[in-house]
């Protein structure tokens, strides 16, 4: 193998492929990224076996070939290089490859290039979906997926499309994000996946940065693969039945607030300051009137009072402050629909005059 690149082209690989280098594996091919050169280019590829990141890099090449490389080492060594072209050249007999830039020359001793897994492929079926929403509805629901691998099926966000509606769904049991999207075509196939919420963080980061306009999506035996802008990310699905999230959003509540979104985000967010070790964010409702409140007996306390069109029985609830303003910050809309039952039920939060997204949150439960 030898090819030419530039150091930022380079540096600009591998620093999106090493966020699927594992650091905890006993296999040292895994803490490696491979470099494929061929008439395209150069191909870079990581994985830790649950996650896979593919990406393209233009480059002169002057010999097909592939070769594994210590990932972390080899980005270190990018990076360190000045500006310009860098020469890269395998050398079988040292087991090394040359990188050569400016002045600069370095030898790298290569991996054991049979022991990195191949990587599934962008089956000729794939899906295409709008990027934007995609990256969009990643960003409201992935948020609620735990991260506590007690439970791997609630680490996951289900991921269900049919005809022109895709639906992702995300809970810690605690809370519950569900967005629904409206596509302009319908989906050739209908979709039903638990897909790891880190790989699809991942695709909208992907998205971000890569600009992407669409991004291309396949489904095999227990994998799913996503293809954006020159960058192919490969991930195991979770196993095991996501749970009925239908079931979950109780069909009526006693009481319906339209609040302003923006005032109700400062509120929360600065009371919340107050609501620390696991201290709840207290909200309470009378007429025309809500004051939200927090109180850590070693730290202090707080409230602040803003209208609120509530009617009927003063009534307290209690939430998690991080998931309560996590929450409001997800709808999009200038005004916002708190819907509420009772201090023991879970409150909704919706956008106003639209149900295409909800957040489910379970209340505290007060000893005072």
């Amino acid at each position: 193998m030898k090819l030419s690149i530039t150091r930022d082209d380079l540096v600009a690989g591998l620093s999106v492929v090493a966020r699927a280098v594992s650091s905890r594996s006993t296999l040292p091919a895994l803490g490696g990224v491979q470099l494929a050169a061929d008439s395209a280019g150069l191909t870079l590829r990581a994985t830790d076996l649950e996650l896979s990141l593919t990406r393209q890099a233009p480059a002169t090449v002057e010999t097909p070939g592939e070769v594994l490389l210590p990932a972390r080492l080899l980005s270190d060594v990018a990076r360190s290089l000045p500006a310009g072209q860098v020469e890269l050249a395998l050398r079988p007999e040292e087991r090394d490859v040359e990188l050569v830039a400016g002045s600069a020359r370095f030898h790298l001793r290569t991996l054991a290039s049979e022991d990195f897994p191949r990587f599934p492929e962008l089956a000729e079926d794939a899906i295409t979906l709008p990027a934007a929403p995609l990256a969009e509805t990643i960003d409201l629901v992935a948020r609620a997926a735990s991260r506590d691998e007690v439970r791997p099926i609630l680490t996951g966000v289900l991921v269900a499309g049919e005809g022109t509606t895709l639906t992702m769904v995300a809970t810690d049991s605690y809370r519950l994000s569900v967005k629904h999207t409206e596509l302009e075509k319908p989906l050739a196939t209908a979709l039903d996946a638990n897909v790891p919420a880190k790989a699809l963080r991942e695709l909208a980061r992907t998205i971000g940065q890569e600009g992407a306009e669409e991004v291309q999506l396949s489904l095999a035996r227990n994998q799913i693969v996503f293809s954006a802008s020159g960058v192919t990310i490969a991930s195991r699905l979770i196993e095991g039945q996501f749970p009925n999230w239908r079931q979950l959003i109780p069909e009526s509540y006693e009481h319906e607030l339209r609040l302003p979104r923006g005032e109700l985000l400062e509120v929360t967010r600065r009371i919340g300051q107050l609501a620390q070790r696991n201290a709840p964010l207290r909200m309470a409702f009378s007429e025309g009137e809500l004051t939200v409140a927090a109180s850590t007996p070693e730290i202090g306390d707080a409230s602040e009072g803003l209208p609120a069109p509530f009617t009927g029985e003063p009534m307290e609830i209690a939430f998690n402050p991080q998931f309560l303003v996590e929450g409001v910050e997800s709808v999009a809309t200038e005004e916002l629909v708190l819907k509420l039952s009772s201090p023991l039920r879970p409150g909704l939060l919706q956008p106003a005059g639209s149900d295409d997204f909800s957040y489910l949150v379970m209340p505290i439960r007060l000893n005072v």
